[in-house]
């Protein structure tokens, strides 16, 4: 892996976080790069990384372990420079103690970076809610949902998050506010009554435990408040609800689950920014598990499928920067496009 590949992918992360709205992330990121050109404690760190550092975000990674290091209290004086305490922070104050930390925390943070960054991004929810409501605008019924990729499954209480855009809002009450920039025409406005829900993932970080919240909270931006402020609130309702994710290879889990799912309800299948990083083999297997299924669904117990992918995963379209919600329904397996977003859901355009 060349040192030039390496400082190309965390030149090209920095401007993605800018881009997202998140300045700090995408200052802290370029001075990783310079300091892995100048051979300095990141470059010691992540040696000679033997996979594809795009592919792994490596950068984030990075990221994640000094915030974690904040958070924590693991680093004092980082905590007390990063955004939540220092509104008015300044890296070229903050870098030389984040470049101390990494000197200082090697092999901690070595260790921290063997595993990928898993974000729940939870205002991924409200692109979701697209397809859930124009399913329950024709299905009056119970529903069973089942979520593929669902990390800590904080997005498995979607039906409990409230939801407000310019024009229109859905649920109340709820320590879970998400709110996006809505462009186009609002969905239908349905109410939805989720019966059981589960979920899967290969690595599932267990929320119950307080350093595994403390690693998925720990890869969210440090100076975007209002994605912890959902964080925290998402975690408190699975806590309360007793939130659990299945560790299963997603191809396998499902056809377990769709096969023997009950036929007095509805099942809804659906996942957010997953399709990309299972290899093809994997992906397809997916698919299959899905389709099949649903060429064996009725109108007594039909089966949805709604998506929130990257249009190059949906649709084979090299180069694209939209994410796609769409949803597929059976019997019949008719597909329907509902909107285009980016991959945090800052906006959401409905088609």
């Amino acid at each position: 892996m060349s040192d030039e590949r390496v400082t190309d992918h965390f030149r090209e992360q920095a401007r993605f976080c800018a881009e997202y709205g998140s300045p700090f992330t995408g200052d802290l990121v370029t001075r990783m790069a310079d300091d892995i050109e100048a051979n300095g404690p990141t470059a010691q760190i992540i040696g000679d990384w033997p996979t594809n550092p795009r592919a792994d975000a490596l950068a984030l990674r990075l990221a994640g372990a000094l915030h974690s290091a904040s958070l924590s209290k693991r680093d004092p004086a980082l905590h007390a420079l990063y955004p939540a305490q220092n509104p008015d922070w300044r890296l070229d104050e903050i870098w030389p103690v984040a470049r101390a930390c990494l000197e200082r925390e090697r092999a901690w943070v070595q260790d921290f970076i063997k595993s990928p960054p898993q974000t729940n991004e939870t205002r991924r929810a409200i692109a979701l809610l697209a397809g859930f409501l124009a399913f329950a605008q024709h299905w009056k019924g119970p529903i069973d949902t089942l979520e593929i990729g669902a990390s800590a499954g904080l997005n498995l209480n979607w039906d409990r998050f409230a939801y407000r855009t310019q024009n229109w809002s859905w649920g109340q009450g709820s320590p879970v506010v998400i709110d996006t920039d809505w462009n186009g025409a609002p969905p239908p406005l349905s109410s939805i009554a989720i019966r059981n829900r589960a979920a899967c993932d290969l690595n599932p970080l267990d929320i119950r435990d307080e350093a595994a919240r403390l690693q998925l909270k720990s890869y969210i931006w440090p100076d975007q408040a209002d994605r912890l402020t959902r964080f925290d609130g998402a975690v408190a309702l699975a806590l309360q609800h007793d939130t659990r994710v299945d560790r299963a290879d997603a191809a396998q889990w499902l056809a377990q689950k769709l096969a023997t799912r009950a036929k007095d309800a509805a099942t809804i299948v659906y996942h957010s920014v997953f399709l990309q990083y299972p290899p093809r083999e994997a992906r397809e297997a997916i698919v299959s598990a899905i389709q099949e299924a649903g060429a064996k669904a009725t109108s007594s117990a039909p089966i949805a499928w709604v998506r929130l992918e990257p249009e190059a995963v949906t649709d084979g379209i090299d180069n694209g920067l939209r994410f796609v919600v769409d949803f597929h329904t059976w019997p019949g397996g008719a597909r329907q496009i509902l909107a285009y977003t980016d991959g945090h859901v800052r906006n959401v355009w409905a088609a």
